[in-house]
């Protein structure tokens, strides 16, 4: 009996016709199912009956927006989504990732550099397979399991996106310790860290809404200046 290997489904968000065509190509060409669709309400439609592995949005489009499509696809889930920003527009990109937004890609982007950004995301996400000898971590009311990429908090459910679950993971492992923001973005965001970024910032933010505060109401996730950030042990 023949298998075929299931393709990676990609939904891909932008009103640019051309660019889009040309990025779904070459997505193809490298083993991706790819869906375009060239504005937002499509794009949410899309998102909510469409079975994908990631999104990936621009943020400009006329009408509802990448950011309008982000917010019905967290509503719906944790489906892994990159944004397209406009390079150097730091607020898009900040509003995106504060809405659960994984990555961002500033455009103008190659497409070998979409597709190496999509993947460092689907290999952080629990698409890529995952160690076997990966066990539970607990510290505190906090216990997260890497292989089934679950997290609860005093025994109940911790909703994170793809994204938080790495960065989070990352700091249960080192427990008590800091943790450089060049090492969180190489393992939680799987790509280097570059000058000036804030998304390490804006997802550890997020994260620390999501945890109750210590009993002295300090927030369990410490910044340590010019260092990085430390998970407290307690």
């Amino acid at each position: 009996m023949n298998t075929r290997t299931m393709k990676t489904k990609v939904l891909l968000v932008d009103d640019d016709v051309e660019l889009a065509e040309m990025f779904q190509a070459y997505l193809e060409q490298e083993g991706f199912e790819v869906r375009a669709v060239h504005d937002g309400n499509a794009g949410i439609a899309e998102a909510i009956h469409g079975q994908h592995d990631i999104a990936v949005l621009d943020v400009m489009m006329p009408g509802k927006n990448g950011i309008d499509v982000l917010i019905q696809i967290r509503a719906q889930g944790a489906m892994p989504v990159l944004m397209l920003t406009a390079k150097g527009d730091d607020a898009d990109r900040i509003v995106g990732l504060e809405m659960g937004a994984d990555d961002y890609v500033p455009k103008p982007c190659t497409p070998r550099e979409l597709t190496a950004r999509i993947r460092a995301i689907l290999r952080r996400s629990g698409t890529a397979e995952t160690s076997p000898s990966q066990s539970q971590i607990i510290v505190g009311a906090l216990s997260i399991w890497p292989e089934q990429r679950r997290t609860e908090w005093e025994g109940k459910p911790l909703e994170l996106t793809s994204t938080e679950f790495n960065l989070l993971e990352v700091l249960a492992r080192s427990a008590g310790q800091v943790v450089s923001k060049v090492e969180l973005s190489e393992q939680g965001l799987g790509r280097p860290l570059a000058r000036f970024d804030r998304s390490i910032d804006v997802h550890i933010s997020s994260i620390r809404h999501k945890l109750e505060p210590l009993p002295d109401g300090r927030t369990r996730i410490l910044a340590v200046f010019n260092k990085g950030y430390q998970l407290i042990k307690e």
